[in-house]
């Protein structure tokens, strides 16, 4: 089973229990996070069906990212290309890199609050004080207050590396601003969820229509385990509220693209389906 969020024309806001890309609607009672956090989220999605509502297409709804007051979290250099990256954009601190794709312990950080995010559709934005700015497709992990991965659902952490070469230092500023995260469009439950080694993930960039760029691997290249990342992250840090985890990007665009106003970012992954946000480059 997968769950979406819908904002409503009347712009009330329900959750939604989807199969084969239709929607049905839960009882307006219960928040995303009730369903997520209960002893058993497809079950009580199923029960919570509302039978007085008529069953739509998910393409036909607005879809808001699928949390509510849950922090965003995400790892870094969890994949080779990615340490290969990062060592390039930083070549003053190029070992630093090295060591994390190495090291025990991975490479955390705040990604956004929940107002920051977008949703399917929504804008990401390129920072006024980057001239090299990419996407980043990322599985993500939707996390329970016990630390339990309960859902999965796509995420892009854009990133300005021109800032984060310039100092690793300065990693918040590069990863953490207004709409530099879009999570969406659904969240497929655990159980629903095929086995890691059979999860492709694929980004394609399209500018005034044209494929300017087109990138896949394997969740399986992924260095470190799913269960690894949550156990680091919740070592020392509760989640009362639950919380989703950006596990790490393995495409990297050329050196010589940057993302420009008006493109189109759609990220795929096996088992979910598909995220597409507009490029908003602000100036000034």
């Amino acid at each position: 089973m997968q769950l979406c969020k819908v904002q409503l024309a009347s712009g009330e806001v329900r959750v939604g229990a989807v199969s084969d890309d239709q929607v049905r609607f839960l009882d307006s009672r219960y928040s995303l996070s009730d369903i997520l956090h209960s002893d058993n989220p497809a079950q009580v999605a199923h029960d919570l069906i509302d039978d007085r509502t008529r069953t739509l297409a998910l393409g036909d709804l607005t879809l808001l990212p699928p949390l509510d007051q849950q922090e965003v979290w995400a790892a870094g250099v969890t994949y080779k290309r990615s340490q290969e990256a990062r060592e390039r954009e930083s070549a003053g601190a190029a070992t630093f890199y090295d060591r994390v794709y190495s090291a025990s312990r991975p490479e955390l950080f705040l990604k956004a609050t929940a107002s920051r995010v977008v949703g399917p559709g929504g804008q990401v934005h390129v920072r006024r004080d980057s001239r090299w700015t990419v996407p980043e497709p990322e599985l993500a992990l939707v996390i329970s207050p016990p630390l339990q991965i309960v859902g999965y659902t796509i995420g892009n952490d854009m990133s300005a590396r021109d800032i984060e070469g310039e100092n690793p230092l300065y990693l918040p500023q590069a990863k953490i601003y207004d709409h530099a995260c879009a999570l969406g469009p659904v969240i497929t439950l655990s159980e629903a969820m095929p086995p890691p080694n059979q999860v492709m993930i694929r980004m394609t960039i399209e500018r005034r229509g044209e494929v300017v760029f087109d990138g896949s691997t394997a969740l399986a290249a992924m260095k470190r385990t799913l269960a690894e990342l949550v156990r680091w992250l919740g070592l020392e840090i509760s989640f009362p509220r639950g919380a989703v985890l950006l596990t790490g990007t393995g495409i990297v665009p050329p050196d010589d693209f940057a993302l420009a106003a008006g493109d189109r970012v759609s990220i795929d992954i096996t088992g979910i389906g598909r995220l597409t946000n507009l490029v908003e480059a602000r100036v000034g």
